[in-house]
């Protein structure tokens, strides 16, 4: 059965704070964080700080924009109205394939750690299983969707400041048994920023991808009882929730883990457990990551649906993916991600070396693309708003300054990944591919345009 009202409007404010939190608090911090401090030390705190900084520039205009309009389609419709038709059909399908490869990645490293409980399993059935349940969960409700995000966040925000009280216990000399470093760790093995400022930088343009995933909430406010009141508190909320949950934490582990040790910082919070002699510290680390993979896998399939169910709504997708269900889901959109999904899935276990590989690198700047748009759709909406004399409810500090300043880094970064050996595969396939929706865009999603407006006047 068809609902014809639209999708519904079920989330709570606590629903998306959860959600917003969720979106930031992923695997990567708890097992990437370690190669972040590998690669640049101590310093790496300075690093995660200014990504994080420009990370909440980003939400603030991000949700200006979404205080005034919020819209399932979020920043892809932004981009539509301040730069073009053709910027909203692009940005949408790179941010819907964008999410289809991390359902892929998060269904695999799901899949692996349940394969090590239980080996009789492959990793590709524990693989499907995961994310035909959490389809299930998204196809059920928009409601169903956020209970399970919400307590999927709630664990990964206890673990983190579990994790945390045990290191400031430790630096404390809570812990009569545990020697604490004092700051040895900090500027005793090289200084505190042992391989050059360069390395600060590096590492910037490394964990700005950690904190993709905040601007969910802006997508989830559309579907919210009240989307101005609710996108405001989730925005405002954004820069402690940096301060504390990443900034915070990667302080702790610098402190105290030598930034030089392997060992050590290989799985940096196993090590945390394993100094106060907590056994199975493996084992609950796992159960972290998995809850982690969860969320990820259940906010990815959500937000993919909504991106291209705004698509249709615009005629950039087929309107197949319009139809709801009773309860006022885009089920055919859920599914098209999962499959989708799923058939990259496959590509890791026949062809990881290349054809997996390569839409993962392709999809690795997406990130970087989606903030260019948000900053430069929010300069032109505001002086449109301003020109208009509107009255805004949440606003950009130290406009235009601090946006200019935000395109300059950002393009900054997009150019050094062209001098980074690891990331320089991943620029340049995702410029392939932007090139690619760009060209699609004018070649088929303007031709239909053009048909349907022509059929409009005949009609």
């Amino acid at each position: 059965m068809e609902n014809k009202q639209g999708l519904q409007k079920q989330l709570k404010t606590r629903h998306i704070t959860m959600i917003s939190l969720g979106g930031i608090i992923g695997a990567g911090l708890f097992v990437g964080a370690g190669a972040v401090v590998r690669s640049t030390g101590p310093a790496a705190v300075v690093s995660y700080a200014f990504a994080g900084l420009l990370v909440v520039f980003l939400m603030r205009m991000l949700g200006e924009m979404a205080a005034r309009n919020p819209d399932s389609g979020s920043f892809a419709t932004y981009a539509r109205e301040a730069i073009g038709s053709w910027a909203g059909f692009t940005i949408g399908w790179l941010y819907w394939f964008f999410w289809v490869i991390v359902i892929a990645i998060e269904a695999v490293a799901g899949g692996a750690i349940l394969h090590e409980w239980v080996p009789g399993i492959p990793i590709w059935i524990w693989s499907l299983v995961l994310t035909f349940l959490l389809t299930l969960t998204n196809i059920f409700s928009v409601k169903s969707f956020a209970e399970f995000e919400y307590w999927f966040a709630l664990i990964k925000i206890v673990a983190i400041t579990v994790f945390m009280g045990i290191g400031i216990a430790i630096i404390l000399h809570l812990f009569p048994s545990i020697k604490a470093p004092g700051t040895s760790n900090l500027i005793g093995h090289g200084g505190f920023i042992p391989k050059g400022p360069s390395s600060i930088f590096l590492g910037v343009a490394t964990v700005i991808f950690s904190y993709f995933g905040a601007e969910i909430a802006a997508i989830a406010a559309g579907e919210s009882e009240n989307p101005q009141k609710t996108i405001s508190i989730a925005i405002k909320s954004v820069v402690w929730r940096i301060l504390l949950f990443y900034i915070g934490s990667v302080a702790i582990l610098v402190t105290l883990l030598p930034w030089d040790s392997t060992t050590a910082l290989k799985s940096p919070y196993v090590t945390l457990l394993d100094m106060i002699g907590i056994p199975g510290a493996g084992t609950i680390m796992n159960a972290v990551v998995l809850t982690s993979v969860l969320s990820c896998l259940n906010s990815a399939l959500y937000t993919n649906s909504r991106m291209i169910y705004s698509l249709a709504q615009r005629g950039d997708a087929p309107k197949a993916f319009l139809k709801l269900s009773k309860n006022g889901v885009p089920v055919r959109a859920v599914w098209a991600g999962t499959v989708v999904a799923f058939i990259a899935a496959i590509f890791n276990f026949i062809s990881p070396d290349k054809v997996f590989q390569f839409l993962v690198n392709a999809s690795g700047a997406i990130a970087l693309l989606v903030y260019l748009a948000i900053v430069v759709s929010h300069i032109i909406l505001r002086r449109r708003a301003t020109a208009a004399k509107e009255t805004l409810t949440l606003k950009m500090w130290l406009f235009p300054g601090l946006s200019y300043f935000v395109i300059f880094a950002i393009a900054v970064i997009l150019i050094s990944m062209a001098f980074i050996d690891s990331m320089k595969s991943q620029l340049y396939l995702t410029i392939l591919l932007t090139a690619a929706v760009i060209l699609s865009y004018f070649l088929f999603g303007n031709r239909s345009k053009q048909s349907e407006q022509t059929n409009s006047l005949k009609g």
